[in-house]
């Protein structure tokens, strides 16, 4: 394979877990004897199956990860990730409402990594338009993330 990203960028909401942290599940959350993550409501709540393997080989290959939401359940998004145990994953977190220019803007600013070194897996078209224009090399993520798509993204950033 051609060139890797020097930092990989994940949405959350539609990409990480199949719901809305702001909308679709009741903060706060936490973590049952039987290891299952829950709302407050005792509704259960889980990644796409194969985040944790993504995660996982992005982490061997040592690229760097970040996240970048525009949930404005700032707490919920954070505790999630630390309660489904991937927090050690990411090196930046941009969790707050806003564009997701401004997301990326601060992500370059803080890791002194080029807007075009980056690779970006998002559920939502307008966030892929707009993060494109920046030079960022940008995924749609139609049924979550999975490790097809990362391969898929891996080689449109090699591409580039």
């Amino acid at each position: 394979m051609g060139e890797r990203p020097s930092l990989v960028v994940f949405d959350l909401d539609y990409t990480l877990w199949p719901f809305w942290v702001d909308t679709h599940v009741d903060p706060p959350f936490q973590k049952s004897s039987d290891g299952s993550v829950r709302d407050r409501n005792g509704q259960s709540v889980k990644l796409y199956p194969e985040v944790p393997a993504v995660l996982e080989r992005l982490h061997q290959e040592g690229i760097p990860i970040a996240a970048a939401s525009r949930t404005s359940e700032v707490r919920g998004a954070t505790q999630l990730l630390d309660l489904f145990g991937l927090t050690h994953f990411f090196r930046y977190t941009e969790i707050y409402p806003g564009s997701k220019v401004t997301h990326f803007q601060r992500l370059s600013q803080q890791s002194r990594i080029p807007l075009s070194q980056m690779l970006f897996f998002d559920d939502e078209a307008r966030n892929i338009h707009d993060v494109s224009k920046l030079g960022v090399t940008c995924i749609l993520v139609p049924n979550g993330t999975n490790l097809a798509l990362l391969n898929h993204g891996l080689e449109a950033f090699a591409r580039s």
